[in-house]
């Protein structure tokens, strides 16, 4: 038996869940760098039509965003004691 596609409204919700885990990373470098491959990776996928595929890369989506999470708490673990000069304002 065949996994069903994932519904646009499942799909949207997956990649926000991305951005938004990508926000509690404390490092600047990983914050952006999770970001810019959460989008590079949905645009690059948006034009799966196969249902078969589009589960495949739900599913493989939904297991990066478990790894997000884990790293994301370990990350705030060790949070670097002086913040990225992207971060600074001046």
């Amino acid at each position: 038996m065949a996994i069903p596609a994932p519904s646009r409204s499942e799909i949207l919700a997956l990649f926000r869940s991305l951005l938004r885990t990508a926000r509690q990373y404390t490092d600047y470098n990983v914050r952006e760098y999770t970001k810019r491959r959460t989008s590079d990776a949905f645009r690059r996928n948006s034009h799966i039509s196969d249902p078969a595929a589009a589960a495949a890369a739900f599913s493989d989506g939904k297991s990066q965003l478990e790894v997000a999470r884990r790293q994301a708490v370990v990350y705030s673990l060790y949070t670097p004691k002086v913040k990225s000069i992207m971060e600074i304002h001046t």
